[in-house]
């Protein structure tokens, strides 16, 4: 039976909005908009569309400072993901969002929706989906519940992607008591889309009929949004219904379904129902078109009874579209979606009040000015504070360590770190060789999918190192642009653009928000240096449990274009013989780094610093020389330093070396530092010049360390042999740590 919905004098009474996730300002915000009391149906409208999740009250003047623009970029942030040109009439749609509080209430469930979600913001820009990736953060490895989370969010990304049929080919899987009660599971989608099928949401064409499509509406996920912009614990947990379930198959009808509109010539305008569900997708869609929106809820497929207005408008069941098409279409809308096995409806028609109305059983139920709505949250330019910690931090020098004394067992004891350990146990489970034009998948530096019937591939990472932005915010953003725009480089790639998904904790204590503007300069520095735009993103705020913040993670996931597939290229040496090179320098720099995690259990100090324009000039060396046909392979040196990175070339290609590096450092700290912008080179022994030749000409420093041979890793510091050991020994430790800890 449904329940009597309070009278706006009771909201106001028993501050009702306050449950919902309005503050009192805010309420009286809305009075001032309406004239008048806002119901309660208005109030959940209201609360869900001025969550952070909606409208980035928080975050808005920090986005603002981000590089958006670039001769590439044809859609920047605003819809529902962004695109760059690919030339020949192509375009590459990406986007990258984060789906942690369910995740951690229902981590299959929370996971796999976040791979649907991600899917329709894309495919609903007429793009169809070509790859998808992921960025993974869970708590100590050892802990049964970080077991639990890791097992089941993996599970979930497989049931979801391979269920559907879209490859995913590349991604990372981070693991730090930090991230114990607050998992992160960021989800990206990249699809190629013809310049003249892209599709906006927008609710244009006075008197056109609004179109509901794809799965009934349920009581699941009522006020997600808002609970995504809350802190996690047990009473906010308490608070929201069941968390959405996904289905695929249905998914994959509406992914068909929605192509075949968009190529009908029917639609106006398209949008996925996300966050917020109905009410966000109608009040932005009207917004962005100067309309307004009238919808009757009586018309909406439901498959629960006696549903209100406000659980209908506030519902984020999965596989759903709102589309706005062209008046009279309505049968032959009607019939494609049958034709996918796919219910549809009109549920309204485009207004020219600026209105969005929201009918049931003969009522208005809800009535507000649709830009007010959308774009006109309050926005909160917060206070900064830099943190004690930092202060402290910077008084330290990270290389006061006790050095290691074996060093065969120091590499292999890395090896087996679990963010350094092989990731098989994971990946495997996920179909990375769908559709057939996989080049590259996961376990290099970057997935690669070729575009079919040309000679063109789209080159994609995911990347951060959170412990970098928490010891250094400015440094640690930019290091994650620059590692994910590396990545792509040494698969071969020019860096077009990148998404982001910035995860951190609460904006509203001044050292946290101090966290997000400092890393968000590092990203626009990085980006602007790097040319690499941000077209599209998400933001993730309130990552908190027990007051305490997940380290600040704000992911970057890049995409390339390679011109030619013979410059494919990935980090595994190919023959006995070759040399190894190393460009750019190598720095007494382990504060934040793996290594020094091992030794003392913690980082601390500064993190590795970055100079932005020896990176640019890294990347262009390597691109250079790739395409000239001299680079056997490339990897890019990062997480465990130079030992770890050559290890990794070794056992990814089934080959030794015998490497030394003639340095005026520590042992440890040439070996294990994790300075940037380095990349590892293998070249035949007749192009070791000629890829000199192309560093110098552009300023960065490339160096000879040795040479491939098989099955003994032999590296020497100044002549001295420090680590000797059969490669069996090394790829053991890499590749068993996380299944036995997942036993």
């Amino acid at each position: 039976m449904q329940h009597k919905e309070p009278t706006p004098q009771q909201v106001a009474e028993q501050k009702l909005y306050r449950e919902m996730g309005l503050t009192d300002e805010e309420y009286e915000k809305t009075i001032e908009i309406l004239g008048r009391q806002p119901n309660y149906t208005e109030t959940g409208i209201f609360s869900a569309m001025w969550s952070e999740h909606c409208s980035y009250k928080h975050s808005k003047p920090v986005l603002s400072k981000f590089p958006t623009d670039g001769p590439q970029v044809l859609q920047g942030p605003g819809e529902g993901a962004g695109i760059v040109d690919i030339g020949d009439n192509q375009a590459v749609v990406f986007k990258m969002e984060s789906h942690n509080r369910p995740s951690a209430v229902e981590p299959y469930e929370g996971a796999a929706t976040g791979v649907g979600g991600i899917l329709r913001d894309v495919f609903s820009m007429g793009a169809r989906p070509i790859a998808l990736v992921n960025s993974l953060r869970f708590g100590d490895l050892n802990s049964e519940r970080t077991k639990y989370l890791f097992e089941g969010a993996v599970a979930g990304i497989a049931g979801y992607g391979n269920s559907i049929g879209v490859p995913t080919v590349a991604g990372e899987v981070v693991f730090d008591p930090i991230y114990q009660e607050n998992p992160l599971v960021n989800a990206m989608c990249v699809g190629l889309i013809d310049h003249d099928q892209i599709q906006k949401g927008v609710a244009k064409g006075i008197g056109n009929p609004v179109i509901y499509a794809g799965a009934a509406t349920g009581r699941d996920g009522i006020h997600g949004a808002t609970f995504s912009s809350e802190q996690l614990s047990e009473e906010a947990i308490a608070k929201v219904p069941a968390v959405q379930a996904g289905d695929p198959f249905l998914e994959s009808m509406l992914l068909e379904a929605t192509l075949e509109l968009i190529n009908s010539g029917y639609v106006v305008g398209i949008q996925d129902m996300g966050a917020a569900g109905l009410t966000s997708s109608s009040a932005e869609m009207a917004s962005k078109a100067g309309n307004g929106v009238e919808l009757n809820l009586d018309w909406v497929p439901q498959r629960e009874k006696d549903m209100s207005a406000y659980e209908m408008m506030l519902s984020e069941s999965q596989e759903r579209m709102l589309v706005v098409a062209k008046e009279g279409t309505e049968n032959e809308v009607n019939k494609i979606f049958e034709k996918w096995g796919l219910e549809a409806a009109v549920i309204g028609r485009v207004t020219d009040d600026n209105m969005l109305r929201v009918l049931h059983q003969g009522e208005v139920k809800a009535e507000i000015p649709a830009d007010k709505l959308a774009d006109d949250a309050p926005v909160y330019h917060m206070s900064s504070t830099t943190p004690a910690y930092y202060e402290e931090f910077g008084k330290l020098d990270p290389t006061q360590i006790e050095e290691a004394t074996d060093y065969n067992q120091t590499l292999r004891d890395l090896l087996a770190s679990p963010n350094i350990a092989s990731k098989e146990w994971a990946y495997s489970q996920f179909d990375s060789t769908a559709r057939s034009d996989t080049a590259v998948g996961p376990g290099s530096d970057a997935g690669v999918v070729v575009i079919h019937g040309t000679r063109k591939a789209i080159a994609m990472s995911a990347d951060c190192n959170g412990g970098y932005v928490y010891l250094d915010p400015y440094h640690g953003g930019a290091i994650a642009v620059a590692e994910s725009t590396r990545n792509v480089v040494c698969s071969g790639a020019t860096p077009l653009a990148i998404t982001d998904n910035l995860n951190f904790g609460n904006p509203q204590k001044p050292e946290i928000f101090w966290q997000l503007e400092q890393s968000a300069a590092g990203i626009g520095a990085a980006c602007r240096a790097l040319n690499a735009p941000v077209i599209s993103g998400n933001v993730s705020l309130y990552n908190e449990n027990e007051g305490v913040a997940i380290y600040p993670t704000p992911t970057i996931g890049a995409v390339g274009l390679i011109q030619d597939i013979d410059h494919i290229t990935t980090q595994s040496f190919k023959a006995e013989g070759d040399t190894i090179l190393l460009l750019g320098e190598t720095k007494a720099e382990i504060g934040g780094s793996e290594y020094q995690k091992l030794r003392i259990g913690r980082i601390e100090g500064r993190p590795p610093q970055i100079d932005l324009d020896l990176e640019n000039k890294t990347q262009q060396v390597t691109l250079a020389a790739i395409r000239a046909g001299l680079v056997q392979s490339a990897h890019d040196c990062s997480e465990g330093g130079l030992a770890v990175a050559i290890a990794e070339s070794c056992i990814s290609g089934g080959m030794g070396a015998e490497v030394n590096l003639d340095t005026d450092l520590r042992a440890d700290l040439a070996l294990f530092s994790e300075s940037q912008s380095r990349i590892i080179l293998s070249v035949k022994a007749e192009h070791v010049e000629a890829v000199k030749q192309i560093a110098a000409e552009h300023g960065a420093p490339c160096v000879e360390l040795g040479v491939v041979r098989s099955e003994q890793l032999e590296i020497k510091v100044n002549g001295t042999a420090v680590i000797d050991q059969p490669l069996s020994e090394a790829e053991a430790a890499w590749k068993d740590a996380i299944p036995c800890l997942m036993k």
